[in-house]
Order: C-alpha cells, then sequence, then structure tokens
C-alpha cells in the first residue's frame, strides 16, 4: 500500500474492532477448525497470525501446541494480550518477525502450517503452499486464506486500490494450485456477502472513531483519505468481484 502512513499502524488503526483480521465470519472459522481432526500433540503453526485468534480457537478445541508468526509489532502486542487473556501461553509461542524468514527445527516436522490471508509473505498463493507443504509432515494439513475474483474486476477498481487483474484467480484456480503442487484438497469455505460487509465496514468505523478521538495525530489526514478511497472502491466494485476464501489441503 502506497501511502504517507506506516502501513502497521494504518492496519493496526482499522483493524482495532476485528478479532479474525479477515473476511471470515468467527461461526464459519470454528467449524472448519472442528474439521480438522488434529491428534493429541500436534504441532501447527500459522504464519501471519494476526491476533492469534486462530490458534487460540486450535488449542482450545485440541490438545495441541502452536507457533503464531506476525511482523506488526501492533498486532503483535495484541496476540500476546490475547493469548494471555486465554490463558495458552503455555501452549502458543509467538514470534515477532518475518514469517519468509522463519524455518523450522526440520521440514516435515509440523501437524499443520496455515497462513491465512498473508500470501504476501511468500509473494503469491503457489509459493506460500509450497512453503508450508515442505513443512508439514506426510499427512499434515496446509491451510490457506486467500482472495479470488468473482468476476474480471474493474479497470478502475484495480487502478484505485493499486492491484494487478493478475494478482488472484477465479476461486477454482485456487483449489487448483494446490492440487497441481501435488496436495489433496479437502475442503473450502467462502466469504459471504454479509462476512465481508462487516470486515470492511469495521474499518471504516474504527477510522472515523480514531479521527475523531486523536485529532493532533499527523496521521489522522492520510488515515482517513486512504480509507475512505478503499471504503468507495469497495462499495463501487469490490463487493461484486473480490472474493475469499479459506483452503484445507492434505499434504500425501
Amino acid at each position: 500500500m502506497d501511502m504517507d502512513m506506516d502501513m502497521w499502524k494504518y492496519f493496526g488503526i482499522t483493524h482495532t474492532d476485528h478479532t479474525v483480521m479477515n473476511p471470515m465470519s468467527l461461526a464459519k472459522t470454528r467449524e472448519l477448525i472442528d474439521l480438522l481432526h488434529l491428534p493429541d500433540g500436534a504441532r501447527v503453526l500459522d504464519v501471519g497470525c494476526g491476533k492469534a485468534e486462530f490458534l487460540c480457537l486450535v488449542a482450545e478445541r485440541y490438545k495441541v501446541t502452536g507457533m503464531g508468526l506476525d511482523l506488526s509489532a501492533i498486532t503483535f502486542k495484541e496476540a500476546r494480550k490475547n493469548v494471555a487473556a486465554r490463558e495458552l501461553t503455555d501452549r502458543i509461542e509467538l514470534l515477532n518477525m518475518d514469517g519468509g524468514k522463519y524455518e523450522p527445527d526440520q521440514e516435515e516436522s509440523l501437524d499443520m502450517a496455515s497462513c491465512i490471508g498473508a500470501s504476501w509473505v511468500y509473494q503469491g498463493h503457489q509459493r506460500t503452499l509450497k512453503a508450508l507443504s515442505k513443512m508439514v509432515k506426510p499427512g499434515g494439513l496446509v491451510l490457506v486464506g486467500e482472495p479470488f475474483w468473482k468476476i474480471a474486476p474493474d479497470p478502475e477498481y484495480l487502478r484505485l486500490t493499486e492491484q494487478e487483474a493478475d494478482a488472484y484467480e477465479p476461486h477454482p484456480n485456487n483449489v487448483q494450485i494446490g492440487v497441481d503442487l501435488g496436495l489433496t484438497f479437502l475442503y473450502s469455505v467462502v466469504s459471504s456477502d454479509d462476512d465481508w460487509d462487516r470486515y470492511e465496514g469495521l474499518q471504516w468505523q474504527a477510522a472515523e472513531r480514531y479521527a475523531t478521538a486523536h485529532p493532533d495525530d499527523p496521521d489522522v489526514e492520510v488515515l482517513l483519505r486512504t480509507m475512505r478511497k478503499n471504503r468507495d472502491a469497495y462499495l463501487r466494485w469490490g463487493r461484486d468481484c473480490l472474493g475469499w476464501a479459506m483452503y484445507l489441503f492434505r499434504k500425501p
């Protein structure tokens, strides 16, 4: 995102009210977690873990240990508070780092590796699946969250959001990319319009509320300008053309 403001500060402010920092409802996220069937003692990694809500939900559902990686210092603080409040510090370790630089103690050692809405860490969906699949043992799970085009995006939408048409694929292609890498596709869950509206709307009101409460912050002008540009692009085009899903694969 090209703007005269720290990117992590922008996302930290606009995602103040988000529990999971992606356009998926908690109900659908929990439903997916129920389908993981992780064994006792499983080791789980979440790259770009945000506030660590997904890791906490997994650890509350299964007897597993987890590690979460996130580059944002602002979000990392929220993740630590979340893990501590859930009394999961003995089972979830958090590292404030670039997930793309993380390497497990040994390859093929994890029971599940996930990267939900942060494929930029590995420069795209395919590379994310490749990187995660190297970390999990045979029979282990790879879980990613990725946007997809519902219809071809309008050129004006791409211009306003500073994206390229080839940044994302249609929904079936996101599945096929994993299959072509030799992964077994198990399940996907797709965000609804309501999921998207909540995800986007929480950002708008959080930014407006912050601006009112911090009128002397020199970043307020660019915060509101960027948020309102993204808001208008979403309402005019993005709601119709951009989808989002979580894709679950198994490594043979």
